[in-house]
């Protein structure tokens, strides 16, 4: 599955190679990361986790998720971690804000959930040259 996407011109900016990457087992971000357990948030951090990624919940309104020490943004969870992927899952205009911080702090691997993008997202993605891959669900693609 994750060769399929990986290849797919329309969800893939910079030629991203998320399989190898992902093998890699890079430290995630999950902006969004909840304590709500019907929200993709934290269904997709439980997901993750249990597929034995590392995964660091960023979300500013809360200190832990599922026992996890959360981060209130990229600037705070780089400051003990060292992040190699950006996983979104918030509305795009939350997404935007996040990426400017992202490219500040040079994490240029991101994944953009269903949702959490738009065209200015995207574009904004394509003029700073991160590497992404949007709009393909990250709990799908690790099956």
């Amino acid at each position: 599955m994750l060769e399929q996407w990986a290849k797919r011109p329309f969800a893939v900016g910079m030629e991203l190679d998320l399989v190898s990457y992902l093998k890699e087992g890079p430290r995630m971000a999950l902006v969004g990361a909840t304590n709500n357990s019907t929200k993709f948030g934290n269904i997709i951090f439980r997901d993750m986790v249990s597929k034995g990624y590392q995964v660091i919940p960023v979300n500013p309104r809360a200190t832990t998720v599922n026992d996890v020490q959360a981060y209130p943004d990229l600037s705070a969870a780089t400051r003990d971690h060292d992040i190699g992927l950006v996983v979104y899952v918030v509305p795009p205009k939350h997404t935007l804000e996040s990426l400017k911080e992202a490219r500040q702090l040079g994490l240029q691997k991101v994944w953009v959930q269903p949702g959490a993008g738009n065209q200015d997202v995207r574009s904004y993605l394509d003029e700073n040259g991160f590497e992404y891959l949007m709009d393909a669900c990250v709990m799908v693609e690790t099956r």
